[in-house]
C-alpha cells in the first residue's frame, strides 16, 4: 500500500499536494478506490481511500486512523559532523531515519571540514525514508550547532561522545547505556575529535564510548551508534 506524506491532515477528507498527486495518478496510476496510507510527521498513521483521482489535487477519504503508530519508549538524539562529501552525510540521514532517530544535529567540531548542510534537501530526504520505513514521526533537523554551545546545552538522558582516540580509556554504549533510557551521542569529523573537545565533553558529564574495534567513517558511526540504541531497546 503506498504511502504518503501529509504534515496538516485534519477531519475526514486530505487533498494531496501537487507533487504527490502527479505521483499517485499518473506515475502510479491509482484509481479512485484505491487504498492508500497517510502520514503526518506527528506520530499517526491513517489509512483512506483515494475519492478524486485529480493529478493536480488528489482526494484521499480517510477510513482509519492509528495515533502513535509503533512509539519508541526512548528517544534518539545524534548531533554528527557534516562531511565534505554531502552525499555521505546524507545516507546517514536517510539509514538513522530508516533505523529510528528523534533529533538530529549537525554538529560543528574543530576539524569539521564543510559545516554547511542544505536543509530542505536533508527534509526531503528524511521524509522519504519516513515513507519508504514506515515511520509517522519525522525526526527534528536542527541548525548547525557549534560544539562548545552543544555540550553546554541542558539535554536529559545518558550523554556520550564517540571517538577513536585508543589512548583513553572508553566504555561500550552497552555499558552506560541502559534500556528505555533516551540517548544523546556525538559522532565527530572524519579527523575526530580533538583532545580538548573530548576533555571539555567530559567535564559536561558525557560518557567517552567506542563503536568497536574498528575505525569508522563518520557517517558510517552514525549508523552504527543508531543501531546499537535501536538493539539496546529490543
Amino acid at each position: 500500500m503506498q504511502i504518503f506524506y501529509a504534515p496538516d491532515i485534519i477531519g475526514k477528507t486530505y487533498t494531496l499536494d501537487e507533487n504527490e498527486s502527479k505521483h499517485l495518478i499518473r506515475v502510479l496510476r491509482m484509481t479512485r478506490g484505491a487504498k492508500v496510507r497517510l502520514i503526518d510527521g506527528k506520530g499517526n498513521l491513517y489509512e483512506g481511500i483515494i475519492s478524486e483521482p485529480d493529478q493536480n489535487k488528489c482526494r484521499i477519504e480517510i477510513t482509519g486512523e492509528i495515533k502513535d503508530f509503533e512509539k519508541r519508549n526512548y528517544r534518539l538524539h545524534i548531533a554528527i559532523s557534516p562531511l565534505k562529501n554531502p552525499e555521505r552525510f546524507e545516507w546517514f540521514i536517510e539509514k538513522s531515519v530508516e533505523i529510528g532517530i528523534d533529533e538530529i544535529t549537525p554538529l560543528v567540531c574543530r576539524n569539521t571540514e564543510k559545516p554547511g548542510i542544505k536543509p530542505g534537501r536533508v527534509n526531503n530526504l528524511i521524509i522519504s525514508a519516513m515513507k519508504q520505513s514506515l515511520k509517522a514521526t519525522k525526526p527534528v533537523l536542527n541548525e548547525p550547532c557549534n560544539f562548545k554551545d552543544f555540550i553546554n546545552m541542558d539535554s536529559k538522558g545518558v550523554r556520550m561522545i564517540a571517538h577513536c582516540n585508543d589512548s583513553i580509556i572508553r566504555s561500550r554504549v552497552s555499558d552506560v547505556y541502559s534500556k528505555s533510557d533516551s540517548a544523546i551521542i556525538m559522532i565527530g569529523p572524519e579527523g575526530d575529535f580533538t583532545r580538548e573537545e573530548i576533555d571539555s565533553a567530559v567535564n559536561r558529564d558525557f560518557f567517552q564510548v567506542h563503536l568497536g574495534q574498528s575505525r569508522l567513517r563518520t557517517e558510517t558511526a552514525g549508523v552504527a551508534a543508531c543501531h546499537s540504541i535501536y538493539f539496546l531497546n529490543q
